[in-house]
């Protein structure tokens, strides 16, 4: 299916220098590379909007966990990991 775009005056631009200076062989190549960027975005934006649904949900049903305890057992655990790389 063909499209028309009406990229205004700088993007234009900018398309035409892409061209011209070979980076690309065509104008629908820069807008498909456009299209792939937007595609790729979009789908780490949707990723990470399910993530913080999902944190919500869990803090929502009290799958939670306090800060303090998640900090010790953590200190704890790369402390011991320290060590034993200091000893070899």
């Amino acid at each position: 299916m063909a499209s028309s775009v009406d990229l205004g005056s700088q993007l234009e631009s900018l398309v035409s220098r892409l061209v011209k200076a070979g980076r690309y062989n065509s104008r629908s190549e820069v807008l498909r590379e456009g299209v792939r960027l937007v595609h790729e975005r979009e789908t780490r934006l949707a990723a990470l909007d399910a993530s913080i649904a999902r944190g919500i949900a869990d803090a929502d049903a009290g799958r939670v966990h306090d800060l303090d305890d998640v900090a010790a057992r953590l200190d704890a655990k790369y402390a011991t990991a320290t060590r034993g790389r200091d000893m070899q």
